[in-house]
């Protein structure tokens, strides 16, 4: 079993930064998928960013050049800087881990952007 738990979220208007954390229970970046997801009222759940075990990444097109994905291997944290942030990217955030056979999720963390 894996335990992850995100932070980082809050209220910042349009234009502004935030940085999510998820913290894993154990140390499982070398093994797993890591990703962000978004869930806004009314849509379904969205791929925001991943990154694999060997470190490539992949973003949505609607944040690439906005918000960059990483993680800290040391301390079993990923990570999603969010820049020039929109109001289109209000929503929960969702931290998973991925391998096969295995899916895990955080509660998530609500992210508003707004004036």
């Amino acid at each position: 079993q894996v335990q992850l738990v995100e932070s980082g979220g809050g209220l910042v208007q349009p234009g502004g930064s935030l940085r999510l954390s998820c913290a894993a229970s154990r140390s499982i970046f070398s093994k797993y998928v890591m990703g962000w997801f978004r869930q806004a009222p009314g849509k379904q759940r969205e791929l925001v960013a991943a990154i694999s075990s060997g470190g490539s990444t992949n973003y949505a097109d609607s944040v690439k050049g906005r918000f960059t994905i990483s993680r800290d291997n040391a301390k079993n944290t990923l990570y999603l800087q969010m820049n020039s942030l929109e109001p289109e990217d209000t929503a929960v955030y969702y931290c998973n881990a991925r391998s096969t056979g295995e899916r895990y999720w955080g509660q998530g963390t609500q992210v508003t952007v707004s004036s």
